[in-house]
């Protein structure tokens, strides 16, 4: 083997690592996203018609970046929005 053929592999195996760990990153952080969803819908929001909670445009808009996969912007709205109600965020 060449030098630059090793140097090749050796990139190619340094893709793949980062690539695998940026997706299971997603996959933790779109678990993350889920259950603060699942939080502020539960326990913030103002009361509704029927006596529930229901969420504000805020919440629903970072429920909804999420499931479009844009974690970062959903998860920082959803922890402030949970802080502000006087919750303890869940571990990440």
């Amino acid at each position: 083997m060449t030098r630059r053929m090793i140097w090749r592999i050796a990139a190619a195996l340094a893709a793949c690592a980062v690539l695998s760990t940026s997706g299971a990153a997603q996959s933790d952080d779109a678990a993350y996203c889920a259950q603060l969803a699942s939080l502020a819908l539960r326990y913030t929001g103002s009361a509704g018609g029927e006596g529930r909670l229901a969420p504000d445009l805020t919440t629903l808009g970072a429920i909804d970046d999420c499931n479009k996969g844009k974690f970062a912007a959903g998860i920082a709205v959803l922890e402030r929005k949970l802080r502000n109600n006087g919750f303890t965020l869940p571990k990440r």
